[in-house]
């Protein structure tokens, strides 16, 4: 079972910090996936950070989206 993400605000360089169902602060590093089809876009700060909560997890204006799984393996606890 996956946890939701219920918040999520663009950083810089490209990090975001996002809040999972469980109250657990964490931040998500976007750089390594920029050059990743759909996630290229991102580039532009203007598309990174409209970046907002869609049901579990996290899109942007563009439609790109990442599993909410995805997102919580690949994130730093933030204390």
């Amino acid at each position: 079972m996956y946890l939701a993400v219920t918040n999520v605000l663009p950083q810089d360089d490209y990090l975001l910090l996002l809040t999972f169902e469980n109250g657990e602060k964490r931040q998500f590093d976007m750089k390594p996936f920029l050059s990743i089809g759909i996630f290229s876009e991102l580039k532009d700060l203007t598309l990174f950070n409209s970046v907002h909560k869609s049901f579990d997890t996290i899109e942007w204006e563009n439609d790109a989206d990442i599993d909410p799984e995805i997102l919580y393996a690949n994130s730093i606890k933030i204390e």
